[in-house]
C-alpha cells in the first residue's frame, strides 16, 4: 500500500515564493515519475510540470522559467518550487504520483490531496 501526502500551499504576494511537496509512504522501491496539475477559478484542470524517472523535467509554457520539479529519492518525495508568483498561479494544485513497488517493474500511481495556492496582495 502507497499513500501520497501532498502540502505547501497558501498564500503568498505576487513575486513571492512556494514549494509544494508530495510525500510518497509505504512500500515503494523507486521513483518512476510526477505530475503537477492545477485548476484555477472557472478553468479545467491543466498540467503545469512533470519529471519522468530519468529526471526529464518538462513544463507548461505559463511558468517555465520559474516553476521546478524536483526529488528527494531517499525520501520517496517530489516538490514543486514555485518562484516569481502570479495572480493567475492562484489554483488548486495537485501532484500525481507513480512508484516502483517491486523488483518486477511494477508501479502505483496516485493522486495527493490537493493544495490551494491563492497569489494575492
Amino acid at each position: 500500500q502507497v499513500t501520497l501526502v501532498e502540502s505547501g500551499g497558501g498564500l503568498v504576494q505576487p513575486g513571492g515564493s512556494l514549494r509544494l511537496s508530495c510525500a510518497g509512504s509505504g512500500n515503494i522501491f523507486g521513483f518512476n515519475s510526477v505530475d503537477w496539475y492545477r485548476q484555477a477559478p472557472g478553468k479545467q484542470r491543466e498540467l503545469v510540470a512533470g519529471m519522468t524517472s530519468d529526471g526529464t523535467t518538462s513544463y507548461a509554457d505559463a511558468v517555465k522559467g520559474r516553476f521546478t520539479v524536483s526529488r528527494d529519492n531517499a525520501k520517496n518525495t517530489m516538490y514543486l518550487q514555485m518562484n516569481d508568483l502570479k495572480p493567475e498561479d492562484t489554483g488548486v494544485y495537485v501532484c500525481n504520483g507513480e512508484f516502483l513497488i517491486d523488483t518486477y517493474g511494477s508501479t502505483w500511481n496516485g493522486w495527493g490531496q490537493e493544495t490551494q495556492v491563492t497569489v494575492s496582495s
